[in-house]
C-alpha cells in the first residue's frame, strides 16, 4: 500500500512535473498570432499581384512613379517574409525540444524542406500561372524557406554561439558580395542564382527557373531563428523573453537607421532627400528585397521582434483571431493563391477586363477592403483543416 501513497513531496513534484508538461505542450500563442498577421499582409500584397497588375512595383519600388498608398501597401507586405522564416527557425527549435533534440529536428527540417522545394515547383507554381507545363517557373518564397531548411538541417548540429556567428556573418556580410555576378552560360551562373544574384537559370527541357528569392540571406535568417530557440523554452518567463525582444528590436532598428544615414554599406539605393517630407521618408525606407539587403533585415526583423513581444500582451480575442491563419500557414498559403486566382478568372469572365486585357481593382482602397473580404473564407477554411488535423493520424499531417 505505501508503494501506492503520496507523500506530500512526492504530490507536489508529481503536480509540477505535470504543469512543466502542460507548459511544453502548450504553443506560444504570440508567435501564431504573429505568423497570422503577416500572412494577412501577404494576403494584401498578392490582391496586389492578381487585381492590381496595372501599377507594378519594381524592386526597390520607383518613388516617382509610385503613389504612397501604394508604396506603403508594398513596405507593410515587406515585413512577411522575413518575419516567417525567422519563425521557421524557432519553430524548428521548438520541434527539437518536444521530439528528442537536434538529431529529430534535422531529419524532419530535411524531409519537410525537400518537400516544401518540391510543392513550390508543382502545386505553387500551378496556382500562380495555371499552366501545366510552363516555360518559366518561380522559384519564390515557399522553395527558399524549403532549402534554407535543408541547409539548417546540417547547421543546427554546430555549437549555438558559431550557429549563430554564422547567422549573424551572413546577414551582416552578404551585401559585400553584390558586385560578384556571373553570365548565363559561365561556370557558377546557376548556382549564384540560386543563392545570392536574382535571375534566371536554364532547365534541361528548354524552360527556365526564375530565381526570385536568393536563398544565402534567408539562410542566415532561419539560422537566427534557430539560434534564437532557447529564449522560448518552456523555462523562460514571458516577461523575459517580452524584454529580451524589445531590446532586440530597439537594437536592430537603430542600427538600420545609423547605417542608413551613413548611407554607405547595407543597401544598394541609397536614400535621397525628396521634395517633400513624404518623400524623404519614402526614399529612407526605399529598401531591397531580392534579396534582402542589411538594412531590409535588420528593419523588417526588428519590427517583427517588436511585433511579437506586444502580440504576446495583445486582447486573446485579436491574438487567437490572428492565431486562426498563423497555425496554418502553408495551408493558408496554398489555399489563398487558388482562390485570388480564380476570383480574378471570375471577374474576367464575368465584367470583362478593364485595364487593357486585365481586370484591375480602381484603387487602393478597394484592394485592402478585397483582402479584408477575403480573410473570411479563409478563416473558415483554416479552423476546418484545424479541425481535420486534429483529428487525423497521418504523419504526412505534420508537414501542412
Amino acid at each position: 500500500m505505501t508503494s501506492l501513497a503520496q507523500t506530500p513531496h512526492s504530490a507536489h513534484t508529481a503536480t509540477a512535473s505535470r504543469e512543466a508538461a502542460g507548459t511544453r505542450s502548450r504553443r506560444i500563442v504570440g508567435i501564431d498570432a504573429l505568423r497570422g498577421l503577416v500572412m494577412v499582409l501577404m494576403l494584401v500584397d498578392h490582391v496586389r499581384e492578381f487585381f492590381y497588375l496595372h501599377a507594378q512595383v519594381s524592386d526597390p519600388v520607383e518613388i516617382s512613379s509610385t503613389p504612397p498608398g501604394l508604396f506603403f501597401t508594398r513596405l507593410a507586405a515587406h515585413l512577411c517574409a522575413p518575419v516567417f522564416v525567422i519563425l521557421t527557425g524557432v519553430a524548428a527549435w521548438l520541434y527539437g525540444q518536444r521530439h528528442g533534440g537536434r538529431r529529430a529536428a534535422s531529419g524532419f527540417l530535411f524531409k519537410r524542406g525537400l518537400f516544401l522545394l518540391v510543392l513550390e515547383l508543382t502545386v505553387i507554381n500551378f496556382a500562380w500561372t495555371f499552366t501545366l507545363l510552363p516555360r518559366t517557373y518561380y522559384f519564390q518564397v515557399i522553395g527558399a524557406i524549403g532549402v534554407s531548411m535543408m541547409v539548417l538541417a546540417a547547421l543546427l548540429h554546430l555549437p549555438r554561439p558559431a550557429l549563430l556567428t554564422f547567422a549573424l556573418a551572413v546577414i551582416f556580410g552578404h551585401n559585400l558580395l553584390d558586385p560578384v555576378h556571373f553570365a548565363a552560360g559561365e561556370p557558377g551562373h546557376a548556382l549564384w542564382a540560386l543563392l545570392h544574384d536574382r535571375g534566371f537559370i536554364a532547365l534541361p527541357w528548354g524552360a527556365q527557373l526564375k530565381t526570385s528569392y536568393p536563398v544565402l540571406p534567408w539562410i542566415g535568417v532561419i539560422a537566427l531563428g534557430f539560434a534564437a530557440g532557447p529564449w522560448f523554452a518552456s523555462q523562460v518567463a514571458p516577461e523575459v523573453r517580452r524584454r529580451r525582444l524589445l531590446l532586440t528590436a530597439a537594437l536592430s532598428v537603430g542600427l538600420f537607421v545609423a547605417l542608413r544615414l551613413l548611407n554607405i554599406y547595407g543597401e544598394p539605393l541609397p536614400w535621397s532627400p525628396g521634395a517633400t517630407a513624404l518623400e524623404t521618408a519614402m526614399s529612407f525606407v526605399n529598401l531591397t528585397k531580392y534579396p534582402p539587403s542589411l538594412d531590409f533585415l535588420l528593419l523588417t526583423l526588428g519590427v517583427g521582434a517588436a511585433l511579437l513581444a506586444l502580440l504576446d500582451l495583445a486582447p486573446h480575442r485579436l491574438s487567437a483571431a490572428l492565431a486562426v491563419f498563423g497555425a496554418a500557414p502553408l495551408f493558408f498559403y496554398v489555399v489563398h493563391l487558388y482562390l485570388l486566382h480564380v476570383l480574378n478568372k471570375l471577374a474576367l469572365a464575368t465584367l470583362g477586363p478593364n485595364q487593357g486585357d486585365l481586370f484591375s481593382l480602381p484603387n487602393i482602397s478597394a484592394l485592402w477592403l478585397m483582402a479584408l473580404v477575403a480573410t473570411v473564407p479563409m478563416g473558415f477554411a483554416c479552423r476546418a483543416f484545424a479541425r481535420l488535423k486534429a483529428r487525423s493520424s497521418s504523419p504526412w499531417m505534420s508537414y501542412l
